[in-house]
C-alpha cells in the first residue's frame, strides 16, 4: 500500500485507503474462505455487501464480522476509504461498482485508493459438475418434455450419444469430441435425476458417483493399495480379478449384454472364453451369420476392433459412392458443389 502516514506510521488524513474486493465461488460451500481473506475481512474498519441474501453473510457474521448490506457507488467507496480506512466488499457479480472504479481511476482526476481483489474460494476441478446437477434439477421441474421422461424412454438417446460420441473419436475432430462428452454425461445426470423419484429403491447422481469411485479404487490395487502393476497386462490382471471377486459369476458370460450389436457380441463372447482359459470350439453351422462369428473371433484374438474396422471400411464405402454420384452429376452441379465447398 503506498499511504502516507504520520510520524507515528499510522495513516494521515491524505492517506487513500484501501479497497479489497473479495470473490466467491457459489460451488464452494459458504464459509469455506482462504486464510487471507479472513485476514482481510477481520483487518478491515468496514465490510460491505451489496445483497443482502449473499449465502457468505451468515457465516461472516458468525465469524464475528459485521456486513453493512449497502450498495455504494464508485465515489461512496472513495470517500470512505479516505484517511487511511481499509475497505472489503463482498463482491455479489455486480459489474456496475468495478466498472464506477475503473472510470474513476482512468479520469485521472481522483486519488484512488489502493485496489485489490483477493479471490477467497476457488473452484475445484469438476466444480462445474455441480452447475449441471443443478441445471437438471430445475429443467426435471420446470420443462414440459423433460419433466415426463422416464429411463425406458431415454434409453435411445443413451445409444445414439454414444456412437456420436464414437464419430467424433474417429473423425478427430476436438470441438465435436467435446459437445459429445457433453451429451454423454447429460444422459448420465437425466437418468440418476429420475431415479431420485423412484419410490421404492431411489438413488442420486451422488450414489452413482460413489459407487463408480469405490469400483475404481477396489479395482487399482496397484494404485491405492499394496499391490503392484508395472505393465498394462498386470493392470488387467488385477482388474479382471477384482472383478470376479465383486461379480461372483457363476458364467463368463453374465454380464455381456445381448442387445448390442452382432459383431460386438460375438467378439465379446470370444474376449470373455479367451481370458478365461476356455476352449469352446465355435459352432458349426452355415450360413453369413456363423461366418461372421468365426471372424469376429479371428480378429478378437488378434486384437482388431472389428466394429471399428468395418464402420471404416464402410465410411470409405460413403466416400466411394459420393465420389462416384459427383462424377455423374451435371457439369453445372458438379460446379455448383465445388464452390460451395470451396466457401466451406
Amino acid at each position: 500500500m503506498n499511504a502516507t502516514s504520520s510520524s507515528e506510521g499510522g495513516p494521515t488524513a491524505t492517506d487513500p485507503g484501501r479497497i479489497v474486493l473479495l470473490t466467491t465461488s457459489h460451488r464452494v460451500a459458504p464459509g469455506l474462505l482462504s486464510w487471507p481473506a479472513w485476514q482481510a475481512l477481520h483487518g478491515a474498519d468496514r465490510v460491505l455487501c451489496a445483497d443482502g441474501a449473499h449465502p457468505q453473510i451468515p457465516y461472516l457474521r458468525e465469524a464475528g464480522i459485521g456486513v453493512d448490506e449497502v450498495s455504494p457507488t464508485a465515489e461512496d467507496l472513495v470517500d470512505t476509504c479516505a484517511g487511511g480506512r481499509t475497505l472489503v466488499v463482498v463482491a455479489t457479480g455486480e459489474p456496475r461498482l468495478t466498472d464506477g472504479l475503473a472510470r474513476l481511476a482512468g479520469s485521472g482526476r481522483v486519488r484512488m485508493p489502493d485496489l485489490e481483489l483477493l479471490p477467497a474460494s476457488y473452484d475445484l476441478p469438476g466444480a462445474r459438475l455441480l452447475d449441471l446437477v443443478q441445471v437438471m434439477d430445475r429443467i426435471r421441474v420446470e420443462c414440459p418434455w423433460s419433466s415426463r421422461q422416464t429411463h425406458e424412454g431415454l434409453a435411445k438417446y443413451g445409444i445414439e450419444e454414444a456412437y456420436e460420441l464414437v464419430e467424433a473419436i474417429e473423425d478427430g475432430d476436438r470441438d465435436e469430441l467435446r459437445e459429445e462428452l457433453g451429451d454423454v454425461l447429460l444422459q448420465v445426470v437425466f437418468h440418476a435425476r429420475i431415479a431420485e423419484e423412484d419410490e421404492d429403491a431411489p438413488f442420486s447422481v451422488d450414489d452413482v458417483a460413489g459407487g463408480i469411485v469405490a469400483k475404481l479404487i477396489h479395482r487399482h490395487p496397484h494404485v491405492f493399495g499394496d499391490a503392484t502393476a508395472t505393465t498394462p497386462e498386470e493392470v488387467k490382471e488385477h482388474w479382471l480379478r477384482t472383478k470376479a471377486e465383486e461379480k461372483r459369476r457363476t458364467s463368463v458370460t453374465e454380464g455381456v449384454p445381448l442387445g448390442q450389436p452382432g459383431l460386438a457380441l460375438a467378439a465379446k463372447l470370444s474376449s470373455r472364453v479367451r481370458t478365461a482359459g476356455l476352449d469352446v470350439p465355435l459352432p458349426a453351422g452355415e450360413g453369413v451369420g456363423y461366418e461372421l462369428l468365426a471372424l469376429a473371433a479371428r480378429a478378437e484374438a488378434g486384437g482388431v476392433d472389428l466394429e471399428a474396422a468395418l464402420r471404416a471400411a464402410a465410411r470409405a464405402y460413403r466416400d466411394a459412392i459420393l465420389a462416384e454420384e459427383r462424377a455423374g452429376a451435371p457439369v453445372e452441379q458438379q460446379e455448383e458443389e465445388l464452390e460451395l465447398e470451396q466457401e466451406e
